[in-house]
């Protein structure tokens, strides 16, 4: 009997592959060596992008986003850290984002920090709203990103850009591509937080959004797929379906020791493969973003292999 041709989740369409090397948004260097380190890992013997390819997508990689030099002045204090930098980079990385999605790609976004998902979705809603819809976004992380320059305790814009994008915090990165908020809040789901300040938790008060956002209590109470489950359900409400941004700490330290800002207590590896899977199987998501891996704080690469493992459960690869 002759076999049935093998089902591949990328049948017909394209990847494009992005790489944001921006690492001084966070309070540690070193993050900005994690898109190398992701892309030239390999596991089972192939890099990412091969891996990729045998789940049948198309891919073109479009390089690295050209990142500004942090330049440190000991005479101008900048609040938040590096703020011009930032500003500048995080212009052409949401140009280069609405470039991709132009070209019909899906985007899969390599960092770097995670102040870079203040330019990565801005290009993205930026593409959306070109097509008059509006795009959700489920937001996987230990902290809620949130803090604003009056609120941060460190002034590191990596703990400010889910805020950004909901119309808070300084106005020339709130404005980015000419329009805020970028995300209306009912479409944001946020999975895994267990290290918030007091200014994102009010921040979360004022919005209304506490039954949108699924701690890591929540996860231990109601489990890991409910809470997928309840994501996906938000984030699908936004017209054009969502985007997704993982920063690698919300996985307990002991399965991903290589990020800056490890909290005890995160989700288990397999707990993040489900998650990702689980998305996959749905549908509707309309970018992938993967951030905070530092290889100077790895041991054996196990995060940076993690990370590109992490990639192929978001794009459809099963078990069997």
């Amino acid at each position: 009997m002759e076999l049935d041709k093998m089902y591949l989740p990328g049948e017909g369409r394209h990847v494009g592959i992005v790489g944001v090397p921006l690492g001084f948004g966070a309070g540690k260097p070193g993050s900005e060596l994690g898109v190398s380190a992701v892309r030239m890992a390999k596991f089972q013997g192939k890099h990412v992008s091969q891996h990729i390819r045998n789940l049948g997508y198309e891919v073109t990689d479009h390089g690295d986003v050209d990142i500004d030099d942090p330049v440190y002045d000991s005479e101008e204090v900048q609040r938040p850290k590096y703020f011009r930098e930032i500003l500048s980079s995080s212009r052409k990385i949401s140009d280069k984002l609405k470039e991709v999605l132009d070209k019909g790609h899906l985007p899969v976004v390599i960092g770097g920090d995670h102040s870079i998902a203040a330019g990565t979705f801005s290009g993205i809603a930026s593409h959306f709203r070109d097509h008059d819809e509006e795009v959700g976004l489920i937001w996987f992380d230990a902290h809620a990103d949130m803090n604003t320059p009056e609120t941060s305790p460190s002034q590191n814009t990596h703990g400010m850009p889910l805020s950004t994008l909901l119309g808070q915090g300084m106005e020339e990165m709130v404005n980015l591509q000419g329009f805020s908020p970028k995300l209306n809040p009912k479409y944001l789901a946020h999975i895994g937080g267990r290290d918030l300040d007091d200014g994102e938790r009010m921040m979360i008060r004022n919005l209304g959004i506490r039954d949108q956002f699924f701690t890591m209590s929540d996860i231990d109470r109601r489990g890991m797929k409910e809470c997928v489950r309840k994501a996906i359900e938000i984030a699908s409400e936004a017209p054009a379906g969502y985007a997704v941004t993982f920063d690698v700490d919300i996985i307990d330290p002991r399965f991903a020791p290589g990020s800056g800002t490890l909290v005890r207590g995160g989700i288990t590896y397999r707990e993040a493969h489900l998650a990702l899977e689980m998305i996959a199987e749905h549908g509707g998501m309309r970018s992938f973003e993967i951030v905070e891996v530092n290889p100077t704080l790895d041991r054996s690469n196990i995060t940076a292999k993690l990370a590109g493992e992490l990639i192929l459960s978001a794009l459809g690869k099963l078990i069997l």
